[in-house]
């Protein structure tokens, strides 16, 4: 006997997609309910749709924050980069994903800081910056510090001049909000570097000459 698709039951997947935009009588039921269940991707899921739906709580980001499964904790960094924050816990809990064992962990935590420019993450990205084994999370951190511009970041972009192309790209771009001889100096030596697009960096910022 054949069956008919528009008959069979909705995985609990499709019912989380709808839920997230509102397509389900009982959708805020079925978000919360999957929110803290016992599988991952349906606590993925029910995440993205308490954000759409602006229903989540800092009690929600606290505990995605914090999720045993690092598929969840990645993507609440990813969803809270985007969305206004003003609770002093949950700024703890981004905190804390910085000294994570996770290497994109720790790289979402530094951009969603860098978004929000929370100045009382300055400290602790710089010692990443400086660091870290992972060259994404040292280019992230220096990334975030030139937003910040926070004085404090400026010996950490500096050094990040003598790290992989990639961060010494990113260190250019960041030191476009710091001033002063340090400053031109640096920018002057890595007009020559051997790194063509590190060149072209200096170039675009247009202080090279000065």
């Amino acid at each position: 006997m054949q069956s008919d698709e528009s008959t069979l039951a909705e995985s609990i997947d499709e019912l989380l997609l709808r839920a997230g935009f509102g397509l389900d009588d009982n959708y805020v039921d079925l978000l919360r309910t999957h929110l803290h269940g016992p599988l991952p991707r349906h606590r993925i899921l029910a995440l993205r749709g308490v954000v759409r739906q602006r229903l989540v709580t800092s009690d929600d980001w606290k505990s995605a924050l914090r999720d045993p499964d690092v598929e969840v904790r990645r993507e609440a960094l990813n969803q809270i980069a985007h969305v206004e924050i003003e609770e002093d816990d949950v700024y703890a809990a981004l905190l804390h994903c910085l000294e994570d064992e996770d290497a994109l962990v720790v790289d979402g935590a530094v951009f969603a800081l860098g978004e929000h420019l929370y100045v009382a993450a300055v400290e602790k990205m710089c010692v990443i910056a400086t660091t870290h084994d992972d060259a994404r999370c040292r280019e992230s951190a220096i990334a975030a510090l030139g937003a910040i511009g926070d004085d404090r970041a400026r010996p950490a972009i500096l050094g990040a001049l003598d790290d992989k192309p990639p961060v010494r790209r990113r260190a250019i771009v960041a030191l476009a909000n710091f001033e002063g001889p340090d400053i031109d100096e640096a920018l002057e030596r890595a007009s020559q570097d051997r790194d063509w697009q590190v060149r072209a960096a200096v170039n675009q910022l247009g202080r090279d000459e000065d």
